[in-house]
Formats: C-alpha cells, structure tokens, sequence
C-alpha cells in the first residue's frame, strides 16, 4: 500500500539545447540532465531539427548557439519568440556579448552566457530564466544601463538582423558568394545587403569598408 503521506515528486523543468558542437552539446545535456529540477527533453545541431522538437516537446527553456554551422542562432531565437513568446532562450555563444548579447535579447532571448564562463552559470541563468526571469552578466547589465540612460550610438546599432549577418560574415573574410551560401539567399541579395550597409556606416568605397570591417574582426580576436 502507497504511503499516504508520500506526496509526488516535482515535475522537471524540461530543456531544449540547440548546439552544433557534438561535444559541448553532449556535456551540456549531461550537466543538465545530471540536475534534480531540469531535464533535456531534446537535442538538436540546426535550426530545422530545433524547430520541429521545439513543436514536438513544448519545453520549458531553451539553451541556443548563436553559430550553428552555416546558420545564424538570431534566425532561431527570433522564430521561437514568434511561435512560443513564452520560451525563455538562453544564448550560449564563444562570441563576444559587448558584440552580440543586446541583439540576441532584441532578437527574444532572455539571457547570455559566454562559452568561456563557468558551466555552473548555465545552470543559475536556467533557473533564473525559468523563475520568470532574465540573467546577463554584471558587465553587460552595466552596459545596457549606461546605454539607456545615456543614449550613446553605434553606427552598427542601425544595421538589420541580416545586414549585421552579412557583416559580420564579410568581416571573417567571406566573399558574397561564400555568405550568401551561408545565409541561403542570392549573391544578389548580399550585394544589396552589403550596399545598404555602406549607406548606414557612411563610407563610399569598397576599401573604406574592408577598413571598418577588419577593424572590427580585429577587436572580435
């Protein structure tokens, strides 16, 4: 017979994780999974598998890469925040969040952790997000407030999702037709893309682009 008095036992937290690093995606799934209040409930290297287990599995959380192969995590965490703006995504990127963090939580995210930091964080922004609410560091929180009360302006801050894509994929040394590869879209398309980006930062020629674009692939090192 039952003990009366046993009462059941908490349900998990279930976790969605979207890497396209075999390993980092293993070891996360085994420190989440290793937890008494959270579970992964899938797994998945693109942002097609991440879609169809997000439908699949309804879960609770998830933890996202910004650099998924040849796709940009932004594209994901956008479409997530469309369909499910209840999901709490956590950016977990090697990329730098002065860069990247403030268009990931415009994008819909609600956290940023960097690769670099300690696993333990990963899971205090988890359970931070899903008590309702955001974790970013004491840096980029600093950043953020500065930013709000002052105001100061980036000429990056007025490029596009896209067009940061295109930049940023310019800067690593792409050519248009490798980002537009990339991106999925015409060699067209990124031309257009790379004139609008022209138009915004102010410069005129293709040199003074390749200046601003080396530049900033310099500070990303």
């Amino acid at each position: 017979m039952p003990d009366a008095d046993a009462s059941p036992k908490p349900q998990k937290a279930r976790v969605l994780v979207v890497e396209d690093h075999p390993i980092v995606r293993y070891g996360l799934a085994l420190l989440i999974d290793d937890q008494p209040d959270m579970c992964v409930c899938g797994s998945a290297a693109n942002i097609s598998d991440a879609k169809q287990l997000a439908q699949q599995h309804s879960p609770n959380a998830a933890v996202v890469d910004l650099a998924l192969g040849d796709e940009s995590g932004l594209e994901l965490i956008t479409h997530l925040h469309q369909t499910a703006p209840d999901l709490p995504v956590l950016v977990l990127s090697m990329h730098d969040e002065t860069a990247y963090a403030e268009r990931a939580l415009r994008a819909g995210a609600r956290g940023y952790v960097m690769k670099r930091e300690a696993m333990d964080n990963v899971l205090t922004a988890l359970r931070r997000l899903l008590a309702g609410g955001m974790f970013v560091s004491d840096k980029l929180s600093a950043q953020l407030l500065t930013k709000a009360v002052s105001r100061p302006t980036s000429p990056l801050d007025s490029l596009s999702d896209r067009e940061f894509e295109v930049f940023r994929l310019l800067a690593v040394g792409a050519g248009p037709t490798e980002a537009a590869r990339r991106l999925r879209v015409s060699v067209k398309t990124v031309e257009a893309h790379r004139g609008h980006i022209k138009e915004k930062l102010g410069v005129k020629t293709a040199a003074e682009l390749a200046r601003i674009l080396s530049r900033w692939a310099d500070r990303q090192a």
